[in-house]
């Protein structure tokens, strides 16, 4: 049985280009992130790709590797890719082998014999399928849609195409039963991805990954970056409140972590008046800072600040030089 919240590092292992996860303790676990993984499962163990669908930053690609550690099999990583094409995935011809047998078994006869074969080598997908290991194929729809049609036939019929391949005999593979799939995507509007082709999405049940609950949230910075919870809190309401504002900057958690592990190395808090802290959330908060014009800063700063005032106590009295408090880590 799972806890309600549970923290530690992710761990893996490395073995043949393969990645063996472990369950991490380390994985924020509450009951908003439990359901999510306990309906993954179910659709893992009846046979259905499961695909997380959301904005960038929202931990789907965490999701993806806790799950493959809960299904507790390797794991082969792909990565969306423009220049992919199916062979990228599947395998191609390298060259041929040529081998020669001399017979000079009778003194007076020379008999030679010259045979040519073609080299196939697997790519991972190929990989994956022949082994059954759990195949991660992260940001899949940065990927052209032809790219991904090798997909369709190995979800729905369990059979691999292998055009050129002669492992087989006949180019096609039998897809291992053990085998299963988790997939990521970014939304389409996304600068670099490409609209998916409706069979391959009707082959994968697919679970929208949005911006998690505030105690989720709360969690997980607290995890990441050991900032305790009432200071992980402020963090937390002051990129929500940002995300509910009018400006088009959408930041998921990468942000409020970034803000959290900042303050903690550097032996910070999250406080009203204190300008290191107030410029620490300009430059990780603002979007393509150095696009903003002038004026528009200046209208960020403002906005910024009047959040940081909404949720964080203000600074003591005594004013706290900036030079004195920067930490470098070794």
């Amino acid at each position: 049985m799972i806890s309600n919240k549970t923290v530690s590092n992710p761990r893996y292992e490395v073995k043949d280009d393969l990645i063996v996860p472990e369950a991490s303790k380390g994985f924020v676990v509450t009951p908003y992130v439990k359901e999510i993984i306990d309906r993954s499962l179910v659709y893992l163990n009846a046979g259905y790709p499961v695909h997380f669908a959301g904005p960038s930053g929202t931990g789907k690609t965490t999701l993806a590797f806790h799950l493959a550690a809960q299904w507790g099999r390797p794991v082969t990583l792909l990565q969306g890719n423009q220049e992919f094409v199916s062979s990228d995935l599947t395998g191609k011809d390298v060259g041929y082998r040529k081998s020669s047998l001399v017979d000079n078994y009778i003194h007076s006869v020379l008999k030679t014999e010259e045979q040519m074969s073609r080299m196939w080598v697997d790519n991972r997908l190929t990989t994956a399928c022949r082994n059954g290991d759990m195949l991660i194929y992260d940001e899949f729809n940065r990927s052209k849609a032809d790219t991904n049609n090798v997909l369709l036939s190995v979800l729905s019929e369990g059979i691999l195409n292998l055009p050129g391949a002669r492992t087989s005999g006949e180019g096609y593979l039998d897809v291992h039963p053990g085998f299963r799939a988790i997939f990521t995507s970014n939304p389409e509007e996304y600068a670099g991805t490409h609209k998916t082709q409706d069979a391959l999405m009707n082959r994968m049940i697919t679970i929208n990954v949005g911006l998690v609950d505030r105690d989720t949230e709360v969690q997980i910075l607290h995890a990441r970056s050991e900032l305790p919870l009432k200071e992980s809190g402020y963090i937390v309401d002051i990129v929500r409140e940002l995300h509910g504002s009018d400006h088009e900057a959408k930041h998921g958690l990468r942000a409020g972590i970034a803000i959290a592990r900042i303050l903690q190395i550097q032996g910070l808090q999250p406080r009203f008046g204190d300008q290191l802290f107030h410029s620490i959330c300009y430059d990780v908060l603002s979007m393509e800072t150095a696009k903003i014009q002038h004026s528009g800063r200046s209208i960020f700063h403002e906005m910024v600040d009047g959040i940081i005032r909404k949720y964080c106590p203000p600074v003591g009295s005594e004013a706290i030089k900036v030079s004195t408090r920067i930490k470098v880590v070794e």
